[in-house]
């Protein structure tokens, strides 16, 4: 299947789930915890996702099908900044700035904060292979590249001190 029909299919399952979500979790208090759970919720799926393909090496056609179906396709169409924003903007709008504020710093925070914790967690479901693990290109362009370790000892030819 080519990388756009695996975006749509799971695009089309991402925000399926996004509508099963949003319809369980009224907003209480003002504010849309709806948009809140799958937002913070995909930030921590797509940390496992991308921390596991990263774990496993160097991306191969069935690790970048698994990054497109999954990461881009059903977490992309899970997640929704638009209506994250939108929904900031009502609140202020309706006389709840306090809550507006509230709901865009606790989104953003909880959200690094699960991706972080999902790269971390998908980073140890990898089998050792005693290899390094190349890193995950979130956006398929191909232009990631590993930095140094911060642990590797300094070269001494060099000239910062650090291993290349």
């Amino acid at each position: 299947m080519g990388g756009s029909l695996l975006v749509l299919a799971g695009g089309t399952a991402g925000t399926l789930a996004r509508y099963g979500v949003e319809q369980s979790l009224p907003a209480g208090g003002g504010m849309p915890w709806g948009t809140l759970t799958v937002n913070v919720t995909g930030a921590l799926v797509l940390g496992l996702v991308l921390g596991a393909l990263a774990a496993r090496g160097a991306e191969t056609p069935a690790r970048r099908a698994a990054r497109l179906a999954l990461g881009t396709g059903v977490l992309g169409g899970y997640t929704t900044y638009s209506t994250f924003a939108v929904e900031a903007d009502r609140l202020v709008r309706d006389g709840s700035p306090a809550v507006a504020v509230a709901y865009v710093a606790v989104s953003l925070v909880a959200g690094v904060v699960a991706a972080l914790v999902g790269l971390r967690l998908g980073g140890r479901t990898a089998p050792t292979s005693g290899g390094s693990a190349a890193p995950v290109d979130p956006d398929g362009d191909s232009a990631a590249t590993p930095d140094p370790s911060p642990n590797a000892a300094p070269d001494p030819a060099s000239d910062d001190g650090r291993s290349r």
